[in-house]
């Protein structure tokens, strides 16, 4: 008789079990699809690089957007559907606590752009970075050998070593990871491009040709001419003659050049400045895109030693100092007395 009530009552803890169990199970699912309003603040998510799925089940409780954060983490590693991304989301007005965390496990993370035209040189690079309220910020206030290191880059001297493109990013991403991507790139187009230049090109290596290719980024107005100036002045080099290029000058400036070149300016004490030097510059004035650098390495055949800028954006190429100096008269002095052109 005893043991027939100890049986009958463990079968009605059993059940009772069994009905809780139920119960729970029906109350959690039922929890779990439930819709949540979330007003404009809590819509804006941002899950750091690292963070645990229990830290952003804390956090998401602390916000009032989950009431149940162990339930919720619970069923999260039940369905194993993989980790939760890091990055920026954006929820709905109405979300349910299993639609909150497919959104944190999807690839549905707020992407910011960024863009590099071509001719930016390093210190506009560094200067839109850090007006990016979304960037981290790691490189401000550093000299360039404390950047080299966090970037990881190899040459002494910053100038065209990075791909002006446009990079997405996202919330956490920093100013470094924006450069390194850029530098990569620019070290990637070289590599692809370099092996299958001209012959008989006078550069040493292919980061002479990057320097070229900078100058001719910064001459050109009109894309079709890119290659005609760079045969302009691969064929003064080739001559001896100094390459007389007005946007050495202005690099050579700096902060100092107001929008004008006058004629004192073009006898400054500098490396960069090429109406004084036969060669190249020591390095890059700007970021050359790749049609810049194919065109370095890729110079139009001619006979042309000179160019004007027309005003249009185009240029009067000329074979000999007398024509030039004519569409020099043509084009420029009517304009201002002290124009020098380039070259």
């Amino acid at each position: 008789m005893a043991v027939t009530k100890r049986v009958k009552f463990t079968l009605l803890v059993l059940v009772a079990g069994v009905v809780c169990l139920g119960g729970f199970y029906t109350y959690a699912d039922r929890w779990l699809k439930q819709q949540i309003v979330l007003n404009s603040e809590k819509r804006v998510f941002v899950v750091g690089k690292g963070e645990s799925l229990k830290t952003v089940s804390l956090r998401l409780a602390d916000q009032n957007i989950l009431r149940w954060p162990g339930l919720w983490r619970y069923y999260a590693q039940y369905i194993d559907k993989g980790g939760i991304k890091a990055g920026e989301f954006r929820f709905n007005t109405r979300e349910s606590p299993i639609s909150i965390l497919e959104t944190l496990q999807s690839n549905q993370v707020v992407q910011y752009k960024i863009t590099f035209y071509e001719g930016i040189n390093y210190r506009q690079m560094l200067e839109l970075l850090a007006t990016n309220k979304v960037l981290t910020q790691t490189l401000v206030n550093k000299t360039w050998l404390e950047q080299k290191e966090i970037l990881g880059v190899v040459e002494q001297h910053p100038e065209g070593l990075f791909f002006p493109d446009t990079y997405q990013f996202i919330r956490g991403d920093s100013d470094a990871d924006i450069l390194q991507r850029s530098y990569q790139k620019m070290r990637q187009t070289l590599a692809s491009l370099w092996p299958e230049r001209d012959v008989n090109l006078p550069y040493a290596s292919s980061y002479e040709a990057l320097i070229m290719a900078s100058i001719v980024e910064k001459e050109t107005g009109l894309a079709s001419e890119r290659r005609d100036i760079a045969g302009v002045f691969v064929r003064r080099l080739f001559k001896r003659m100094r390459l007389q290029t007005d946007p050495t000058v202005i690099y050579a400036l700096g902060v100092e050049y107001d929008g004008n070149i006058r004629k004192k300016d073009l006898s400054i004490d500098s490396p960069y400045n090429t109406y004084r030097n036969f060669g190249l510059p020591p390095t890059p004035i700007a970021m050359p895109g790749r049609d810049a650098i194919y065109a370095a390495l890729h110079p139009a055949p001619g006979k042309a030693l000179y160019f004007v800028a027309r005003g249009d954006g185009s240029h009067q190429f000329s074979e000999t100092l007398a024509e030039h100096n004519r569409a020099v008269k043509n084009f420029q002095l009517r304009r201002r007395s002290d124009y020098r052109s380039s070259p």
